[in-house]
């Protein structure tokens, strides 16, 4: 099949570019000749890796080894593990695939009047009401959702608005997350009924010296429910940012610790949201209200905390339903996963596989449905990979370079293969990767398509070399995989740079 994005020919490579970040020592004509089997079998042979764990496996398409060194080592792979999630969702979902929000109601309408109950009925769309680029304003989304309303002839809501998560279970995030980390921007987990991501922003100012209190103050989306204390302070010069939010679903409260360092400017941290269900449905009854619609009952969810007697609950399938708005296209929301490693995207992805393929949208069958996909594709399941979740924020997940290799090489007799290859960006481009290889020629970085994934030890970097010229069998799937590594991160970070390069310059 043909690769869309096929890079013409390029011009040759400057013949003497010094890289002061390299690994090891090395002349210009060594930068030019060695092969990346070598180096990278020479630095580990250095010892500079010797209490760390890194592996290789880079293959062209016609079978021909460019790297191999532990290829069956079993490893964290951080973010790396969304490019298999967005591939097997672009693979099986199709790039046209859309989550959709709907409103219905319960009960009666008479002279204008809801007797009854609206639902906001989610479907699991991640940029609900975000403020993403690709996202559609929420103001815009609210005045659809009104639109309905008054088509139905309501104008005022004997009842209350309801926020529906059921297109999910409501076990956000799976339980081998750290606990810090789920108070973050990058750990708010997923729900059927989302809104912002399931984040709020806080603005944070060092205090007037260490010791002493931040100044805090809140921003979207306004959540005057929560009970946020801040024992956090003010830090020594070069101390750094250290502040976790530390959040639970079982009540509506928080707390943030740690430190900004005095020398530190103001800036907002956006923290985990653990109530996105009845977020959405507080905010469009403050829409509703603001454009003369009332609602006596105001806003609920379905949870513990906000939720509305069980008994009182309607299914799903009984409500009256007034229309549906859509969320952008899946091959929108990949790219976006892939190009800022957005594991709440990932994460609701993961999740909606379980959904399509197994009627639940749990984590338990979305590895299920993982699993099959897998092996739809082709990609041998028994050996390389433990699933935990699909952003690859749990240290429970693992695979092998020679793993994720297999299903890279899978993916391209996927139909979506072209449009996937796209989502996952060059080295240089805006996102992720935007620091990496930035002392390397650009022809070189063009042709290179990767994802990258990184946690506290961990480094790893996946993806497709596009020939300069010749067939698709001269494309090279590769991975790299480091993890325990707490030396300097700007040496490893030279060392994976020249690795990537270096295995650009086999085809």
């Amino acid at each position: 099949m043909n690769i869309k994005f096929l890079c013409g020919s390029i011009m040759g490579l400057a013949s003497a570019i010094i890289f002061p970040f390299a690994a090891r020592s090395q002349s210009p004509g060594a930068l030019q000749t060695e092969s990346p089997q070598d180096y990278f079998s020479d630095n580990i042979s250095d010892g500079w890796l010797e209490h760390a764990s890194a592996a290789v496996f880079a293959v062209k398409i016609s079978g021909d080894t460019v790297a191999c060194n532990g290829s069956r080592k079993m490893l964290v792979p951080a973010s790396t593990m969304k490019a298999i999630t967005t591939g097997l969702a672009m693979h099986s979902l199709g790039a046209d695939y859309r989550f959709g929000t709907s409103i219905g109601y319960s009960g009666t309408i008479s002279e204008g009047i809801l007797h009854g109950d609206l639902y906001i009925i989610g479907g699991g769309d991640p940029v609900l009401g975000s403020e993403n680029h690709i996202a559609e304003p929420v103001e815009k989304t609210f005045g659809t959702w009104k639109a309905l309303l008054s088509e139905a002839g309501i104008r005022k809501i004997e009842g209350r608005v309801i926020g529906d998560d059921r297109f999910f279970d409501r076990i956000a995030e799976i339980d081998s997350w750290q606990w810090n980390d789920i108070g973050t921007y990058y750990g708010t987990g997923v729900s059927g009924l989302s809104f912002n991501e399931n984040m709020q922003s806080i603005s944070v100012s060092p205090g007037d010296a260490p010791g002493k209190p931040l100044k805090v103050s809140t921003g979207y989306p306004r959540l005057p429910w929560m009970e946020y204390s801040f024992p956090c302070t003010t830090g020594k010069a070069g101390t750094g940012n250290t502040l976790y939010m530390y959040t639970t679903p079982f009540a509506p409260a928080g707390e943030m610790r740690g430190t900004l360092a005095i020398d530190r400017k103001t800036r907002t941290e956006q923290v985990s949201n653990k109530f996105p269900a009845y977020t959405c449905a507080w905010h469009f009854v403050e829409y509703l209200d603001g454009c003369g619609v009332p609602c006596s009952g105001g806003a609920a969810d379905l949870g513990n905390v906000f939720g509305i007697p069980k008994n009182e609950i309607i299914p799903q399938d009984s409500l009256i339903l007034l229309g549906t708005t859509f969320s952008p296209y899946l091959s929108d929301i990949v790219s976006e996963t892939n190009h800022e490693s957005n594991n709440m995207y990932a994460e609701t992805l993961f999740k909606t596989l379980g959904k399509e393929y197994c009627g639940t949208g749990c984590y338990d069958s979305a590895k299920a449905a993982v699993l099959s996909l897998l092996e739809e594709l082709g990609t041998e399941t028994e050996r390389g990979i433990c699933i935990a979740d699909g952003s690859g924020l749990s240290r429970q997940g693992c695979m092998s370079p020679e793993f994720m290799c297999g299903f890279l090489k899978a993916m391209m007799d996927s139909p979506s293969f072209g449009l996937y290859a796209e989502s996952l960006p060059r080295p240089g481009s805006p996102g992720t990767l935007i620091n990496a290889m930035r002392k390397y020629p650009a022809d070189s970085k063009s042709r290179i398509r990767m994802k990258s994934g990184s946690m506290t030890g961990v480094r790893c970097y996946c993806g497709y070399i596009i020939p300069t010229e010749g067939s698709r069998d001269d494309t090279i799937v590769f991975s790299i995989m480091v993890n325990n590594y707490f030396g300097p991160s700007s040496r490893l970070q030279a060392f994976l740079d020249r690795m990537i390069y270096l295995m650009s310059m086999e085809n």
